[in-house]
This record gives C-alpha cells, structure tokens and sequence, in this order.
C-alpha cells in the first residue's frame, strides 16, 4: 500500500494540523494537597518526535490534535491534554501551549501548540454532518494535514475521516511504519498464527472475526473472557482463560495453558492485557504470560497502549519483534488490510 509520505512535500510557511496519538496512560496524583496527573507511560509521545522534526525542518508551523479516552463529548478535567503536552514540551525542550479549538484565531506565533482534547466536542465522534462541521472548523486552522495516530484510524472520527477530505494531507512517520510491518505480516506470516486478547473493549471481538481463517489460533483472556460474545466466536479452534475469584486477572494455571498453546507458534499477536495490570495484585497472570513470549522465538507483535505499558512495566517490552500503537486498529487493519482514517489519506 503507497500512502504519500509527509517527508515528501514542500510545506515552507505552512501550518500542519497533526494528528498524533495521544492516548497515553495518565496517574492521577495528589501532592501537598494539590490533585496533580503524570504520564505513566509516555513511548507515544517520544514516537510522534520523529514527524514533529521533520516538519519543523521544512520550516513550518504544527498543530497537535489528539485525544485522551472516551470523555462523551463532555469537558472532564481529569482527561484534559495538559499532562502529555507537558511531556511533549520536555522532549521538544519549548513550552507547547494548550489551547481550546474554538480559541485559535490569527497567525500563530509559536512553532508548535497543542489543541486540548478533541473529544470534549461530541461532533468529534458524533454523525457525519456533526462531523463534518467540526472537520471544517478544525481546517480553517492550518493549510495540510498529516495523520500519524495509527491507534484511531479504525474509528470514524472527524478529525481522522471528514479533515483529511478538506486539506492536502499525507502519512506521517509512525502510520507509515504501521502499514509496511503489519501488511508484511497480513500477507506472509509465518505460521502457526495465534491470536492472544485481553483487555476489556469487546471491540476487539468483533475484529477478530474476521480474521477467522486466517488465525490458527486465538486466546481469550482478561476481562473479555467473561463476556458471552467471546463464547460465540464459531467454527474456530480457541482456549478462554479461567479468571481468579476476583474477575480482575487470569489464574497462573490460565497463564501457563496459555503458553503451552503458543509453544509452536510462527507468529504472536497480542493485544490487551490479561488482568488489571495497574493494580499489582492482579498483574501475576499476565506478568507469567509476558516473560514467556519475551522467549519465545516466534515473531511477536503487541498492540495496543495498554499491553505495551503493561510490558514496558514488566521490562520485557523490547524483546517484542514488533509494538504497533493499535490493538483493535491493529486486529481490524490486519483482517481487511486498510482502515478508515487509512482511506482517508489514500485519496
């Protein structure tokens, strides 16, 4: 698949409506007193570096747009942007300012700014005409567009599907590495192929489906080992973890079945961790999973924000052969070869 590639275009003078991945872990914290939120992990952050760079060595100007969580369409201070834009101002070593959309008017002074989270607006993910609307407000903002939030780009978001249609756009460096690993993937794997999901999203469920026939495997774990749905994937070889009494992780004796099953496998997929990795009385499943494939000698992907915390946590997350940013973007793009957002850019 060719995307045009933003390493490609000319944007001197120009302002770039970026959209990044932004969808980071956040800590909520108090300290004397004060209620304060850090970034648990911040690899996405660090990751979107490299396109930042190049298109502020084409001298232009960027507009960060990105999103935290599900927030409704409401304004939640605790989803606000401000933490990982304060991450993304140490690694840039300026201060990035944050700035409601509706508030951006004139010439930009600053190099690079970040609008708050894009989901406080309920025409980010509403219908398309609701869409398409905060699509055209969004586009008065800058002059080319550049898609780099692989994670979203399964989701009809106005900011990934209707924006890109009002700007010229391109791929930035993060969505380009994302289609050239997972295509190569999706179209010679080495096999036995075998699915792990975890999590709690039953999106991923969904997506899953469609890879029947080409999965020779799938493990459920996590919370969507409880769910009926998980049960009603038909005609399909596939192994449910047993949950501990509390429902929040998989039993040890779930964990080691799961890694007998894998022991043959020419290639991993796991998306979602197998318990509620954050709390540490319900990471011991998962952790047992986790340091077993880090030996594996398949060829294993992780997707997902999540999972790759969890094994970030865990210290065993480079010795994955691939970490895509997307678990259900990842599972959806492999089963159909493209995605919406993907679609979007392509035309």
């Amino acid at each position: 698949m060719k995307l045009p590639d933003v390493r490609d275009f000319d944007l001197k003078g120009k302002t770039v409506l970026l959209r990044t991945d932004y969808d980071v872990p956040v800590i909520q914290k108090v300290k004397g007193g004060e209620k304060g939120a850090e970034v648990a992990d911040e690899t996405r952050i660090e990751e979107s570096l490299k396109t930042i760079e190049v298109i502020l060595a084409k001298k232009a100007r960027v507009i960060i747009l990105a999103h935290l969580d599900r927030p409704g369409g409401e304004f939640i201070p605790e989803l606000s942007l401000e933490p990982a834009v304060k991450v993304l101002s140490k690694f840039l070593k300026r201060e990035i300012p944050l700035i409601q959309h509706k508030d951006l008017s004139g010439p930009l002074e600053e190099e690079v700014i970040a609008v708050e989270n894009l989901r406080f607006d309920p025409r980010e993910e509403g219908k398309a005409q609701a869409r398409q609307a905060f699509a055209q407000e969004m586009a008065q903002l800058g002059d080319f567009y550049v898609n780099n939030a692989f994670a979203t780009c399964h989701r009809r978001n106005a900011s990934i599907v209707e924006l890109p249609g009002l700007l010229p756009h391109a791929a930035g460096l993060d969505l380009l590495e994302e289609v050239r690993v997972l295509s190569s993937i999706r179209e010679k794997p080495k096999r036995p192929v075998v699915v792990i999901l975890g999590g709690v999203k039953k999106s991923k469920l969904s997506a899953v489906n469609d890879l029947l026939g080409w999965v020779d495997l799938i493990l459920i774990g996590g919370k969507l080992a409880d769910y009926p749905e998980a049960k009603k994937i038909k005609d399909h070889r596939r192994e449910m973890a047993v949950l501990t009494k509390s429902g929040e992780d998989i039993t040890a004796e779930s964990a080691r079945e799961f890694i007998k099953a894998v022991e043959q496998a020419g290639t991993i997929i796991w998306t979602g961790p197998l318990g509620k990795v954050e709390e540490r009385r319900f990471e011991k499943g998962t952790k047992i999973f986790a340091r077993a494939m880090a030996r594996s000698k398949a060829f294993t992907v992780i997707g997902g924000g999540d999972i790759e915390a969890a094994l970030t946590k865990f210290k065993v997350v480079d010795k994955f052969g691939y970490v895509s940013s997307g678990g259900g973007a990842m599972l959806e793009f492999l089963a159909k070869g493209t995605l919406p957002g993907i679609e979007a850019i392509s035309r």
